[in-house]
């Protein structure tokens, strides 16, 4: 029997590719554009990238011969996403909405909706692989790697279930960005040369100050140059000292001197340089810490200030997540893995210690721009096995 999938049609030639690829493969293909934004009293840009988003995808639809639909998703996009990053970036936290709607809309809402229509499987356009293992006479899904290393997305997955696995469907997860594009070519695709769109998961180019200062009050504070000598910076600890080596800088106003002046701390994010405007230093400043309770930045001079790194981070247990619930850490339990903390970079050797209030993982060498709110993912050769929000 023709197993049906709905393709998250999102107007590119990723997800247009997808689709024509499985209609080739004898699918049951529909596409379905998400609609998740047409809230006018927060403005995302001023362009309306999703219109002309919808169009493409509709024109797409209409070449391949397939049915089309849209589906309105932004109530659930507004609730689970746009006011999470609000309350996220208050607290002086770095969310990350791509991850977060992977989890939340696309492989949730929207899977549900894909299923009252008689899917099997909901598909999409990422750069990363679904394998399939028998464990114990049980079928254990895999999340791995894309074969492009230059665009591998499993990062933006890694808060995926083996419940939303099982439901979803990869097909360019094994093909080259070039080789996407010449398959577009090749079947006459409208979107064959369309350029990769830079926004926030469907919705379309977010200008992030703006976006947040429509909720977020500006309000101006305090920027502090901590000097590079200043040791208050956590080196010398042991790596079974784990509080220590993962928790972040103790930063007070004392330690550094009052060198501009900014719009309001929650607007800043550690590792970040520009936005700054302030001149007049031999080396770049880099922020290295933001008190949104008190409104104060504290930044570092030049790329190697010891404030940017740190040796580990702390996953609470509440943030920790395992793609692979088998091989799920026990209390006591420590495990060497790969990890990154931030998309496109890459893959660090680490240590996963699991203790009774959550995860530590502590780096072979310490790592630039540790950020909270951010997502670490844990990699064994090219499988995610796991992720975690960082505290």
């Amino acid at each position: 029997m023709q197993k049906k999938v709905v393709v998250g049609l999102s107007g590119g030639v990723d997800s247009s590719v997808t689709a024509y690829l499985l209609k080739e493969q004898g699918y049951e293909v529909i596409g379905m554009f998400m609609k998740n934004w047409h809230d006018d009293s927060v403005t995302i840009s001023n362009e309306c990238p999703w219109l002309d988003d919808s169009n493409d995808a509709m024109i797409v639809a209409q070449q391949l011969g397939i049915p089309f639909q849209a589906i309105d998703l932004s109530k659930e996009y507004k609730e689970r996403i746009v006011d999470y990053m609000f309350a996220e970036y208050q607290r002086g936290r770095t969310p990350n909405p791509d991850v977060l709607c992977n989890r939340e809309i696309k492989f949730d809402v929207f899977l549900d909706a894909a299923l009252k229509l008689g899917a099997d499987f909901v598909a999409t356009g990422h750069y990363c692989r679904k394998g399939e293992i028998n464990k114990d006479g049980k079928t254990v899904y895999q999340l791995l790697a894309g074969k492009d290393p230059n665009k591998d997305q499993s990062y933006f997955l890694c808060q995926l279930t083996q419940k939303q696995l099982s439901k979803a469907l990869f097909p360019i997860g094994q093909l080259l960005k070039s080789e996407v594009r010449d398959i577009a070519k090749k079947a006459n695709l409208s979107t064959a040369n369309k350029k990769d769109s830079q926004g926030l998961c469907f919705v379309g180019k977010v200008h992030l100050p703006e976006f947040l200062q429509q909720r977020l009050e500006p309000k101006k504070g305090k920027v502090i140059e901590v000097p590079f000598d200043s040791t208050v910076f956590i080196n010398g600890f042991s790596a079974d000292d784990l509080v220590h080596v993962t928790e972040s800088y103790s930063l007070s106003p004392e330690l550094g001197e009052v060198v501009g002046e900014h719009n309001g701390a929650h607007y800043y994010t550690i590792g970040q340089r520009r936005g700054l405007n302030i001149g007049g230093y031999e080396k770049p400043l880099f922020v290295i810490g933001t008190d949104t309770e008190k409104n104060v930045i504290y930044t570092g001079s030049g790329d190697d200030h010891p404030g940017l790194y740190r040796k580990g981070l702390f996953i609470p247990n509440a943030d920790e997540h395992w793609v692979r619930e088998d091989l799920k850490l026990s209390v006591g339990d420590s495990k060497k893995y790969r990890a990154r903390i931030r998309y496109r970079q890459p893959l660090e050797n680490c240590t996963l210690h699991k203790k009774e209030e959550g995860l530590y993982i502590i780096f072979d060498r310490p790592q630039r721009g540790v950020t909270p709110g951010q997502f670490a993912a844990w990699y064994e050769d090219d499988e995610l096995v796991g992720s975690g929000v960082i505290n």
